[in-house]
C-alpha cells in the first residue's frame, strides 16, 4: 500500500497535468477519503507549492502561479525529451541552452533520476551526435521509440551487436543485425549508423545506404537505419570493435551523398556559394565553382544533386532568384517552364 508521502507526490503530479481536480475525483485516484485529499493538499502547501482552493459547485484544487517552480515529476521518456532539447540547444548554441542555467537544469535531472535509468540517459546522450543542429526539419519528422532509442544508446556505449526488426521505405519487413556506432540527429529525424556484421570484411567499410538499411545482409558495409522506422531492438551476446576515428555523423551524410535516386540533377548557376547554400544545404547538393569566361564577369557555379522527385526544385529555383542553366534531365526544364506558367497565370489575374 503506498505511503502518505508518495500519495502526497501523486496528488501534485495529478495537479501539474493541469486544470482543476475535484476532491471527488482526486479521492478516487488516490484511494483515500475527501478529509485525507484536504490533509495532503495542507502538506503541499508547507512545501510552498502553491495550490489554490476554487469554491463552488465544480470546486476543487488546481495549481496556482507561485513565486517559484514546484516540485517537477517526470516520466522517463519525459526526462528523456527534457536532456535531449537541452543537449539540442547546447549545439545549435540557443540562448540559455549552453548558460550555466541549462548545465544546472540537466545535471538536477540526472541527479534524482533512478540509477538505472540516468545509465541509459547517460549511454544515449554520450552517443549522440548532430549533423546541423541549428538546422530545422523540412517536414515533421515521425518520433522515435524511445525504448528503441535507449537500447541503441546501450548498444553503442558498449559495442554490443543488436538486434533489429526494420521496415523500410518500401514497406519490406526484415530482421536485421548491426554493430551500432553511434546515433545521429539529422533535419529532424534520427538515425543509427553502423555495420554489418556477416562477413569477414572490416566494420565500416563499404557504402552508406542512409534512412533504408535495403542492401543484402552479411556484408560487412556501413548500414544507417531510421530509427522511427525500427519497430523492435534487443541486444545480442557478444561485443565488437570500432574504429576509433569514426565520425557517425560523417558516415550519415557521405551516405546521403552517394545514395541512388532517380534523377540526377546538374545546374549551373551564376550566384555566390552562399546564396546556393541558403536553399540547397551541404546535405542535399554538391557545389563546386567554374573557371571564369572573359564575357560573362560574374561567378558560374556548378550545382549537382541526386532526387527522388523533382517537383520540389522548380520552387526552390524560383526562390534562390539567380540566373541559372539546366543542364540535365530535361524533366526538370519541363517542370521550371509550367510553374513559370503558373506563377504568370497567377499574377495576370484581377
Amino acid at each position: 500500500m503506498p505511503r502518505p508521502t508518495g500519495r502526497v507526490l501523486t496528488l501534485l503530479e495529478l495537479l501539474q497535468s493541469g486544470g482543476t481536480r475535484t476532491v471527488a475525483e482526486l479521492a478516487d485516484r488516490l484511494g483515500v477519503d475527501g478529509r485525507t485529499v484536504r490533509r495532503y493538499v495542507e502538506h503541499l502547501i508547507d512545501l510552498d507549492v502553491p495550490v489554490e482552493s476554487i469554491r463552488g459547485r465544480y470546486g476543487g484544487y488546481r495549481l496556482g502561479s507561485g513565486y517559484r517552480l514546484p516540485p517537477l515529476m517526470l516520466a522517463e521518456d519525459e526526462a528523456l525529451a527534457v536532456l535531449l532539447g537541452l543537449a539540442a540547444g547546447r549545439r545549435a548554441g540557443l540562448p540559455g541552452a549552453g548558460s550555466t542555467a541549462g548545465e544546472t537544469a540537466s545535471a538536477k535531472i540526472r541527479r534524482v533520476l533512478p540509477k538505472h535509468v540516468a545509465g541509459r540517459l547517460a549511454a544515449l546522450l554520450d552517443s549522440l551526435a548532430f549533423t546541423d543542429p541549428s538546422r530545422p526539419a523540412a517536414v515533421p519528422a515521425p518520433v522515435p521509440d524511445a525504448e528503441v532509442l535507449l537500447t541503441l544508446a546501450d548498444a553503442v556505449r558498449h559495442r554490443r551487436p543488436v538486434s533489429l526488426r526494420y521496415t523500410d521505405r518500401s514497406g519490406h519487413r526484415s530482421e536485421r543485425t548491426l554493430h551500432a556506432y553511434g546515433i545521429v540527429a539529422h533535419e529532424g529525424r534520427w538515425y543509427v549508423t553502423g555495420a554489418d556484421p556477416g562477413t569477414g570484411a572490416a566494420p565500416g567499410t563499404g557504402d552508406a545506404d542512409p534512412g533504408t538499411g535495403d542492401a543484402d545482409p552479411g556484408t560487412g558495409e556501413q548500414r544507417t537505419f531510421r530509427l522511427d522506422r525500427i519497430t523492435d531492438a534487443r541486444p545480442l551476446p557478444g561485443s565488437f570493435e570500432a574504429s576509433a576515428d569514426h565520425d557517425p555523423a560523417r558516415q550519415l551524410l557521405a551516405g546521403f551523398a552517394a545514395a541512388e535516386y532517380r534523377h540526377e540533377v546538374v545546374l549551373r548557376v551564376r550566384a555566390t556559394v552562399a546564396q546556393v547554400r541558403a536553399h540547397l544545404p551541404a546535405t542535399v547538393a554538391r557545389v563546386t565553382e567554374l573557371a571564369p569566361t572573359a564575357d560573362e564577369g560574374e561567378q558560374w557555379l556548378r550545382v549537382e544533386l541526386r532526387a527522388e522527385r523533382l517537383d520540389w526544385l522548380p520552387p526552390v529555383l524560383a526562390a534562390l532568384d539567380r540566373p541559372f542553366v539546366i543542364e540535365r534531365p530535361s524533366e526538370l526544364r519541363a517542370l521550371v517552364t509550367a510553374f513559370a506558367d503558373r506563377l504568370a497565370s497567377q499574377a495576370l489575374r484581377t
